[in-house]
């Protein structure tokens, strides 16, 4: 189905076409001025020049034009050169009609599907996941979910960093204090005991360090310890990421990418791309375009050893020979961008991907607390992920009493989890990822202004009218749209018909802010609806089950949207 903007456009082509001006200045566009008009044309501006005309005298050539138009109710030149247009009513009720009665509401499904890899979470294996994960795991899996709606084959890959030092620390502690296989409770005290101790005792830092070696050199005693800590660590992270209503469909590491760093390293120097620079191996990336410099991505440290370009170079070799991605979007803290320039210039150059393989860096800013520094808890610690889930479950469950919501207790825990859910994720995802924000609890917990038990409480509001509508023998089989008689009513119905041109950009630009603004304008322009307007006791037969079947399309736009932001709506709140 196409975009509403696309028919308009073509519909202002005729007309500019008829007034004989170039069609390809006629793209239509949302108007900046809702309070003149519904959409606008600037095209007549950008030919003056061109038919050495009044940019105003244009307009109005096109304007007269469209006088007879089947789809434009006005189209009003002003000067210097605008047209404002208002589309007919009946235009707009068949558009929305089309859309109920289309798969995803009407939204261009692609030609050719393709595989897209996104990189988001990160952890370190043994150590639990706290609030600096939270960003890489909301974002990337609202991504993921996006860009599967919009037709195409999405992986989440968790990237685990689990061949690192934090496995000899761990190891070597072990085997001072005589320890035997741990639990997961008993490797979170393991970690840090271990991690302290390094920083003071230099024998006990070099028996990590040589463990590190043997165990990334196959030392079979080690090789079964790390097996054992892997399979209890991604027990957990699975338990833990499920609570934010986040999956991944690989769960690879550090550890699957370092087979393929030596016969990669051979690659770079048979090909001339790496050389010695002060001892490191290293890849020229930098271009003629630069206006900073951008070092040489280091491939080995002077002592032979692997960094973390090493091991992502290593990991596009694997994904590149595994899946064949035709676009890889990582999902990371916005202050390794000169790493990932880095990592993303030397994969092209060197052929690790092919040149029309796309490689994206979806920076993220900071989850800061009230006092603008990172987020902490009371007692100045980083928070772990699960106590700030639990916090803000806590502070919804408390704003469901305080607002005498009569439910059974299950349902009202189930429904405080949800709420919960949506507060933190919309929290997060309506910011533009690259900003940093201000977590704040009372404010992303409110059921007022924009957060997510907002958007919640909207659907809830219209579940709870159509249930009502049911209730009293009415059949939600039998109610079709009509012409929109109310300005409320028209406001909701033209937000609806940009649906599928705001989750085509969503995914274009990988921006799940647009979807979180999109549902905000929709949720407020339907309360307004819903206050100006008898809908359930409206005594016009034919014009209540309208309004019930715009609310049926507002409610499957609005579930269709926190679906891909990844929380969904109770029954009741």
């Amino acid at each position: 189905m196409k975009k509403i903007l696309e028919l308009l456009t073509e519909e202002m082509e005729k007309a500019f076409c008829e007034a004989g001006v170039d069609k390809k200045h006629a793209k239509v566009s949302v108007s900046n001025r809702p309070d003149l008009c519904q959409f606008q044309c600037n095209g007549a501006m950008a030919c003056a020049k061109e038919y050495k005309k009044a940019p105003v005298m244009i307009a109005e050539a096109v304007a007269e034009t469209l006088k007879a138009s089947e789809v434009f109710e006005k189209a009003e030149a002003v000067k210097p050169g605008f047209i404002n247009l208002n589309v007919k009513d009946s235009f707009l009720r068949a558009y929305l009609e089309g859309m109920t009665k289309e798969e995803k509401f009407g939204l261009q499904m692609p030609e050719k599907p393709e595989t897209i890899l996104v990189d988001y979470g990160g952890p370190n294996v043994a150590k639990p996941l706290h609030i600096g994960h939270l960003r890489a795991a909301i974002i990337g899996e609202s991504v993921k979910r996006i860009g599967a709606y919009a037709g195409h084959k999405m992986m989440g890959d968790i990237h685990m960093g689990d061949w690192g030092l934090q496995m000899g620390l761990i190891i070597a502690l072990m085997k001072d204090k005589g320890l035997g296989l741990p639990t997961i409770s008993e490797l979170e005290q393991i970690y840090p005991e271990a991690s302290a101790r390094s920083k003071e005792d230099e024998e006990f830092k070099k028996l990590a360090m040589d463990i590190t070696y043997e165990l990334q050199h196959g030392n079979k005693e080690y090789l079964d310890i790390w097996k054992h800590i892997m399979k209890i660590s991604v027990e957990d992270l699975k338990k833990n990421y499920e609570k934010l209503n986040v999956s991944f469909e690989i769960w690879k590491g550090e550890s699957d990418a370092d087979p393929y760093i030596a016969p990669m390293v051979e690659k770079l120097k048979d090909k001339g791309f790496a050389y010695e620079s002060q001892g490191a191996l290293v890849v020229d990336v930098t271009e003629e375009t630069d206006t900073k410099e951008v070092p040489p991505c280091m491939i080995l440290k002077s002592d032979g050893a692997a960094l973390y370009t090493t091991t992502d170079l290593a990991t596009l070799v694997q994904r590149q020979e595994d899946y064949k991605p035709a676009w890889v979007i990582y999902v990371v803290d916005k202050r390794q961008e000169l790493h990932f320039k880095q990592v993303f210039r030397c994969a092209k150059k060197t052929g690790i991907v092919p040149e029309e393989t796309k490689l994206s860096f979806l920076g993220f800013g900071t989850m800061n607390g009230a006092d603008g520094k990172p987020f902490k808890t009371r007692s100045g610690g980083v928070m772990r992920l699960e106590s700030l889930l639990s916090e803000v479950y806590e502070r919804c469950y408390e704003r469901m009493c305080e607002n005498g919501a009569d439910m059974p207790e299950e349902e009202r825990k189930d429904t405080a989890s949800k709420i919960a859910l949506a507060a933190i994720k919309y929290g997060d995802l309506s910011n533009q990822a690259s900003k940093d924000y201000v977590f704040d609890i009372e404010k992303f917990t409110s059921f007022e202004g924009n957060t997510g038990p907002y958007i919640l409480y909207t659907i809830v509001r219209i579940k709870s009218i159509m249930r009502k509508y049911e209730e009293t023998g009415g059949d939600l089989e039998g109610i079709r749209l009509l012409e929109c008689k109310g300005e409320a009513e028209r406001e909701l119905s033209l937000l609806l018909t940009g649906y599928n041109a705001m989750m085509e950009g969503a995914f274009n630009e990988t921006a799940p802010h647009r979807v979180c603004a999109y549902i905000y304008e929709v949720s407020n322009a339907f309360n307004h609806f819903y206050h100006e307007t008898k809908i359930l006791t409206e005594e016009d037969e034919e014009k209540k089950r309208s309004y019930i079947a715009l609310l049926s399309l507002t409610k499957g736009i609005l579930e269709s949207c926190i679906g891909v932001l990844g929380f969904a709506a109770p029954e009741r709140m």
